[in-house]
């Protein structure tokens, strides 16, 4: 019979004893998009939270976040900040003393094919040291934030969900096959007794990591984007996100992955919605996916021959002309969750865009 523990705030209380277990929470990548928006709104609900990080990560962007609410400087001294590297076994067994929750969002993301073992190593082969870890510490639940990119492929109408079955002989980018085989470490510790969920975003659009993946899209509207596709892409707000983990963690529900997408929109109106919200001009011409093709080939060519940095991968290109179509709402029913508007969250972003940038 599992031993259910009352609990008041961040507390818990064994009855047969005369005193309370801290409710320690661990975040890996608390330093990313996802990672400083969750730390935020976890020290916000009176949790205990360890955050883990490399030696040379950067807390500007975590700051930036926090700084964006009146109690933000307040609430980050909270945060309690520990050294580890997800390849150090040492530094992850310290790290993960006193801890009993796990939200799993440290990730390595590159569709370049060059980056293949070094994304093998952060994203399959750390995942998999998370979830070891949190076997041998007996954690009572974990989350991890996996991608859309690692579902399989669309019904014979292009719709993707968590039922979607991976077909290995699929055109993969290295990103996807990464975060596959990361998600398959995850779903391992489960059969092992882990207690375990998994949220698969789409493009997230979130302030205070503007040279992030996820951030480019905004400094990319407000340089000025001369042409778009005639793809479909599945965005969804930062805060939408960090509010579907949280109450995936707080429910009994288990051994489950939910896609998390808010709107699958046309690049036409994403990029007009976001120039308009920054005040500038829209694109307002189509470019064909065999001219882009035609960049990525000479991109590859360029970086095997100047040892330049891969800027357009064909698994990029192939992404800007998807016309799949993600569905939510297993997590909408589910949870009995909504979505943000897509223009409540476009202008958000953008307003804080311009305030840090322009």
């Amino acid at each position: 019979m599992e031993l259910k523990l009352p609990r008041l705030g961040n507390l818990f209380y064994l009855p047969t004893k005369k005193y309370v277990l801290r409710f320690m929470i661990l975040v890996t990548g608390g330093t990313g998009l996802v990672g400083s928006h969750l730390l935020y709104a976890l020290v916000k609900a009176g949790h205990n939270v360890r955050a883990i990080h490399r030696r040379e990560s950067s807390f500007d962007a975590v700051k930036k976040v926090f700084s964006y609410r009146q109690d933000g400087t307040v609430l980050y001294q909270k945060i309690e900040w520990q050294e580890a590297n997800l390849l150090d076994i040492i530094q992850l067994t310290e790290a993960f003393k006193g801890i009993i929750r796990v939200y799993h969002c440290a990730a390595y993301i590159s569709f370049n094919p060059k980056k293949y073992y070094l994304l093998r190593k952060t994203n399959i082969t750390g995942t998999a040291n998370i979830v070891n870890m949190a076997l041998a510490h007996n954690i009572d639940k974990l989350c991890y934030v996996s991608s859309i990119a690692s579902l399989g492929q669309g019904n014979s109408k292009g719709v993707i969900n968590e039922e979607s079955e991976w077909n290995p002989n699929q055109k993969h980018s290295v990103y996807t096959i990464s975060k596959y085989g990361a998600e398959m470490e995850v779903w391992r510790a489960s059969q092992e007794g882990l207690k375990t969920v998994v949220v698969n975003p789409g493009v997230i659009l979130g302030e205070g990591h503007w040279d992030s993946a996820s951030g480019s899209i905004t400094t990319r509207a407000f340089k000025g984007i001369p042409f778009m596709t005639k793809g479909i892409i599945a965005v969804v707000d930062v805060l939408d996100v960090v509010d579907v983990m949280q109450r995936l963690m707080d429910s009994q529900i288990t051994m489950q992955r939910f896609v998390v997408v808010g709107h699958n929109c046309s690049y036409k109106e994403i990029l007009g919605q976001l120039c308009e919200a920054l005040g500038k001009k829209p694109p307002a011409r189509y470019i064909s996916k065999f001219w882009l093709l035609v960049l990525s080939n000479l991109d590859a060519l360029s970086s095997f021959l100047f040892r330049t940095k891969r800027k357009l991968p064909g698994s990029t290109v192939r992404s800007l002309y998807s016309q799949d179509f993600y569905d939510s709402n297993a997590i909408k029913t589910t949870i009995d969750f909504s979505f943000r508007p897509l223009e409540q969250s476009i202008n958000r972003v953008s307003k804080h865009f311009l305030n840090d940038c322009s």
